[in-house]
């Protein structure tokens, strides 16, 4: 069982930035999701990394302000938030996947609220 944790959200106005975290121990192992669930919609993908970082995938929607990353020393993975809109506010997920064993672990989320 991989206990998967995000912090970092928080309520920030429109065009700010904010970073989210994701911790896990042994997170180097897995591939690396960024999910969001806006207010009565479905979760979608936000951003995704490789277990070494060499390949990030991101939703159109953010593509160009957001940035994922990941430090494997730390067990960490990061998404930098910037140019922020009101439709990015919802909750945000990390999900750690394995696409050999097909395991996926979720976090509870975080909260990322953005003012108009």
């Amino acid at each position: 069982q991989v206990h998967v944790v995000e912090s970092g959200g928080g309520l920030v106005q429109a065009g700010g930035s904010l970073r989210l975290s994701c911790v896990a121990s042994g997170l180097s192992t897995y591939g690396v999701g960024w999910f969001r669930q806006p207010p009565g919609k479905e979760r979608e993908l936000v951003a995704q990394i490789s277990r070494r970082g060499s390949r990030t995938l991101y939703s159109r929607s953010v593509k160009g302000r957001f940035t994922i990353s990941r430090d494997n020393t730390k067990s960490a993975v990061y998404l930098q938030m910037s140019s922020l809109k009101p439709e990015d506010t919802a909750v945000y997920y990390c999900n750690a996947n394995n696409a050999s064993t097909k395991d996926i672990y979720w976090g509870p989320g975080t909260q990322v609220t953005v003012s108009s």
